[in-house]
């Protein structure tokens, strides 16, 4: 079964998402920080990681860069899920090395479809 990690601080938007991503077959992770969503990424091997940006301790920036710079997650897919619309803040997303950036308020059914589609794409 593929393996998704979510993390962000908000347990509401964490349990919609997960409950969301379990509904269509995904075994879920789900984390409330940016160090455990790090610890996580290394021990559980997801093929897909959520990553709120705004998060206590390592942002979800932060994360993005630290998976991308080890070799062992370097090819993780990584999806940003952000409050953060400024055209700056999407570039410093993709910047960092996110395959998506999706903004909140966002539709879990438009998030659950993007993650489908990398996931399709990535074993193409």
């Amino acid at each position: 079964m593929t393996a998704v990690l979510i993390a962000d601080d908000d347990a509401d938007i964490r349990d919609l998402v997960a409950f969301k991503l379990e509904q269509v077959g995904y075994d879920v992770i789900a984390v409330e920080d940016g160090q455990s969503a790090l610890e996580a990424a290394r021990r559980d091997q997801p093929a897909l990681a959520v990553l709120d940006v705004s998060m206590p301790g390592l942002s979800g920036i932060d994360v993005c860069r630290m998976l991308r710079a080890d070799q062992a997650t370097a090819g993780m897919l990584i999806v940003i899920l952000t409050a953060r619309v400024q055209e700056q803040d999407i570039e410093g997303g993709f910047g960092a090395g996110a395959d998506d950036y999706v903004t909140k308020p966002f539709s879990p059914r438009e998030l659950v479809s993007r993650i489908q589609s990398l996931l399709t794409r990535s074993r193409a």
